[in-house]
């Protein structure tokens, strides 16, 4: 393997706690002969010295902006707004230059996704989305869908049953199973889980058996020739489906105004609003830490939770989890083939949008 220097950057979202790294895999790295420069942060779940202590180099949150040409940074959600670089324009400025691992969210024309793109191939950078790590048939290699089911889940009954309390902080384990078992005098309710044999959909049916309901399993052949009326009686559903083309949506402003709907509680962990091949076409922005639940129809009611970073509430199972997968992965960067799948499906999103070939060169 040719010399690798990967750079951990520092979150910008406020609620973002997990790491794609942790320490003790950071530590498997280093003794691999990867260079691993971590930035300081506040709010990563594991300590700087942490990291430290596993052969680190220890930099300050942000300076990924002037990191070496050859360095390839990795985090998880969006990068921050650019910085106003003296002497530069604003294109200047926003252009990015290195290779990026992180989940993008640019490839389905969601909202800013062009604008990301173009940030790329003004500085001849290059997106590796984390999102498109994908094995020869397709399947994802390394994600964090397993503890979205459950927190999404897990927040769908705690709100079915009234005890849901805002704003939502970080937890064990161990704390979010504690108010998920059933109380004396909790009734059970009917419940359905789309997308079931999934990752998501593994983790948002363990949640539910932790709080002591059976629920509906549907999966790809049910919702091939989709019964509405068995969805609207659910009381509370969890969707755990992302799609990536046309498909017939889960529902519809008309099923909200159905009167007879039992349907009253929704997750939506996919939380692909934006998107063309959105299954859930109800809402158009997600909800958050500080409000997590929103109405959508008063009469009868409905209520939704869409957050797009469910697992940084459970940061450190979440982040270890991760972490154990891409790890491997890395350790093969710019040999393995599914980073050259990574690379072929950013050329491929660039020219779509007519944007030059590609961006800083080989995986």
């Amino acid at each position: 393997m040719t010399e690798l220097h990967l750079w951990l950057r520092h979150e910008t979202r406020t609620t973002e706690r997990r790491t794609p790294v942790v320490p003790p895999d950071a530590r498997r790295l280093v003794g691999a002969g990867v260079t691993l420069t971590v930035e300081e942060s506040p709010q990563r779940v594991f300590p700087i010295e942490a990291y430290e202590a596993a052969g680190c180099r220890v930099v300050e949150a942000g300076s990924w902006t002037v990191a070496p040409a050859d360095a390839v940074i990795v985090g998880l959600k969006e990068l921050p707004e650019a910085p106003d670089g003296p002497g530069e324009s604003p294109d200047e400025a926003a252009a990015l230059r290195h290779r990026h691992i992180f989940f993008g969210h640019a490839y389905k024309a969601q909202p800013g996704a062009g604008a990301l793109l173009r940030r790329f191939a003004a500085g001849g950078g290059t997106l590796f989305d984390l999102e498109y790590l994908v094995d020869g048939d397709g399947r994802r290699l390394a994600a964090f869908g397993y503890w979205a089911g459950y927190v999404g889940a897990a927040l769908a009954v705690l709100h079915h049953r009234g005890g849901l309390t805002a704003p939502l902080r970080p937890l064990s384990k161990k704390e979010l199973d504690d108010g998920l078992h059933p109380a004396p005098g909790d009734e059970r309710f009917a419940s359905l889980v789309i997308g079931a044999l999934g990752r998501s959909g593994r983790g948002a049916r363990a949640a539910l058996a932790e709080a002591g309901l059976e629920p509906t399993c549907w999966d790809l052949q049910e919702t091939r020739a989709l019964d509405r009326p068995a969805l609207l009686a659910q009381e509370l559903m969890v969707n755990t489906v992302l799609t990536t083309g046309p498909s017939t949506p889960f529902l519809t402003d008309k099923d909200l105004a159905e009167p007879d709907r039992g349907l009253r509680t929704v997750c939506d962990v996919t939380c692909d609003v934006g998107s063309p091949y959105n299954v859930l076409p109800v809402y158009d922005t997600v909800t958050d830490w500080a409000d997590p639940v929103r109405r959508l129809h008063e009469r009868p009611a409905l209520d939704l939770i869409a957050i797009d970073n469910l697992p940084s509430l459970l940061p450190e199972e979440a982040s270890t989890d991760f972490s154990a997968a891409l790890t491997p992965l890395l350790l093969e960067f710019g040999v393995g083939g599914e980073w050259g799948r990574c690379l072929d499906r950013f050329t491929q999103a660039c020219r779509e949008l007519g944007l030059q070939d590609g961006g800083s060169g080989d995986a």
